[in-house]
């Protein structure tokens, strides 16, 4: 039954690698952008405040796959904007990370915005009190609270952003879906085989996350 995994012809572990470093590389950029974004929509300029909540409630709202489509469609082959790349492959691959910082962004900041709420009122008042700036209170006070109050619902959207680069098979990234799809197309006899395989990959790949997360959210929780 898996005797295809033996016939060399297909880079299973080059595949699931580039699985991970998409994961990698997006979950770094939106927690990033994501950070960002949970700043300007509690900021106090009303357009800073205009524009994160535009954002989060459009983007958020859009499919995914059109998401990354249009990042195909619009920079590279409107644009002709390459992100330094010069071959597709290495081009698909960068665009892939960009549309899933783009709409993976927006769940990290509610979901930062949820814990900045945790933060008693209080303490950002007497932080304001002693002098400190917004942007002070912001990352001296309120944040390093709320990301430690959301470690669980940022795993979750961690293991969630892990599956949805499968997306990425739609601008042609060479990661694990892309090459399921082939194997799906060549072995016809052994399609249960396929969905096993790659199964027990995602498996591999968000079971740690989970488990390493839950643990640093039992740890880091906040005593209220």
């Amino acid at each position: 039954m898996f005797d295809f995994l033996d016939s060399g012809q297909y880079d299973l572990l080059g595949a699931f690698w580039v699985t991970a470093q998409l994961a990698f590389y997006s979950a770094i950029g939106s927690l990033v952008w994501g950070t960002a974004l949970a700043a300007m929509r509690v900021s106090p300029v009303p357009l800073m405040r205009s524009f994160g909540t535009a954002y989060v409630n459009f983007v958020r709202n859009t499919p995914l796959t059109v998401v990354i489509v249009a990042c195909s469609l619009g920079l590279d082959q409107t644009l002709g904007i390459t992100l330094g790349a010069d071959d597709s492959e290495t081009i698909g691959f960068r665009l892939a990370i960009l549309g899933l910082v783009a709409y993976t962004g927006t769940f990290v900041c509610e979901a930062l915005r949820s814990g900045i709420n945790t933060v008693p009122p209080g303490q950002a008042e007497a932080a304001r009190a002693l002098g400190l700036s917004f942007f002070q209170v912001l990352t001296l006070v309120v944040l390093p609270q709320a990301f430690r109050a959301t470690v669980a619902p940022l795993a979750n959207v961690l293991i969630a952003l892990t599956k949805n680069t499968t997306v990425a098979a739609a601008i042609s990234a060479a990661e694990a879906a892309f090459l399921m799809k082939e194997m799906i197309e060549n072995e016809a006899d052994a399609l249960f085989a396929v969905f096993a395989v790659f199964a027990f990959g995602f498996i591999v790949l968000t079971l740690p996350t989970g488990l390493v997360l839950g643990w640093a959210a039992k740890r880091l929780a906040v005593k209220r």
